[in-house]
């Protein structure tokens, strides 16, 4: 799809905001797609919002202490200014420019774990997915895989069934919708070698592309256990998957994640990492609370310093 009309929106983020960690985490994952393009701390990406395709050219006028932002807006057709409102107000809220970070860092400051990630990650903020079903995808394809291997299958599915966007001299795929992957069906799936993940994301799709599951920003809306109960009736979604999807505070530990957390917590990788799951999830919401998923996202973005600081072999993989 060409995206031939533009307009400009300006954004002034609550600081501290830095930009380049904000949209190019240093973990390697990607804003809303793997295929977007970040050059001279220039960010190009594409989205769907709604039925809108849109692609995006963000870029920092400020600092980390006094951020601006300048987003180069790029669609099919003319947007009247109602519908240039809905974009914008959906940007504030994806690329985190409202949300306030310091009661998390009066806490990480006292913490001796995540005390040791603020140099590095100072002005990282958590950002959203482009809609709900790109959680929900990434969310299934973590089950029971390596890091590695999860971005495998996610590149695969992005490459073979997202839609093309071109703006701006640049050509991106999208994450994929719900309809799309409906259409392509386990048959179609089968390419990525998703193995028993393919047919919970079919299935998701098949629910999410009826219009009448919640939208994330709705399931912003619930009160944290309302959300996370809508999410356990997806198929294929349990515990873990829905701390990964849900937009409220979680900790989402896994097989994988359980052995960065356990050295950290408790000083040692656990003997039996699915066994320890329940006590390491238990000690991240008890010692970090309210902040337990930005505590979670912020080691998960510095495992290689908090190595080096701490002196404990982490990864995440």
């Amino acid at each position: 799809m060409r995206l031939s009309k533009r307009f400009r929106v300006r954004l002034h983020p609550t600081a501290p905001y830095n930009f380049a960690l904000t949209v190019h985490k240093p973990a390697g994952w990607s804003l809303f797609t793997p295929f977007e393009v970040f050059e001279q701390g220039v960010l190009w990406t594409a989205l769907h919002l709604d039925d809108t395709v849109v692609g995006l050219k963000l870029r920092s006028e400020g600092t980390t202490k006094r951020p601006l932002l300048l987003i180069e807006v790029f669609t099919k057709r003319p947007c009247p200014p109602s519908q240039r409102r809905e974009i914008q107000e959906a940007l504030t809220a994806r690329i985190a420019t409202s949300q306030d970070l310091s009661g998390f860092y009066r806490m990480a400051r006292r913490d001796p774990i995540l005390r040791h990630t603020l140099a590095n990650l100072y002005g990282m903020h958590d950002t959203g997915p482009s809609h709900l079903f790109a959680a929900a995808t990434l969310a299934v394809l973590l089950q029971m895989a390596p890091l590695k291997r999860s971005k495998a299958m996610m590149d695969c599915v992005i490459r073979h069934f997202g839609e093309l966007a071109q703006f701006d001299g640049k050509t991106l795929r999208l994450s994929p919708t719900p309809r799309q992957i409906a259409r392509a069906g386990i048959q179609g799936l089968r390419r990525c070698k998703l193995g028993y993940r393919a047919k919970y994301l079919v299935r998701i799709a098949r629910i999410m592309a009826k219009d009448d599951f919640p939208t994330f920003e709705s399931l912003q809306r619930l009160e944290a256990g309302a959300a996370k109960d809508k999410l356990l009736e997806l198929p294929g979604i349990g515990d873990y998957s829905a701390d990964i999807i849900t937009p409220h505070n979680s900790f989402p530990i896994d097989v994988w994640s359980a052995d960065v957390f356990g050295k950290l917590f408790f000083g040692r990788e656990p003997k039996a990492g699915r066994r320890a799951i329940d006590r390491i999830k238990k000690e991240g919401l008890k010692r970090w609370g309210k902040y337990a998923w930005l505590g979670f996202f912020y080691v998960v973005q510095d495992l290689e310093g908090l190595s080096r600081k701490l002196r404990i072999p982490l990864r995440l993989q």
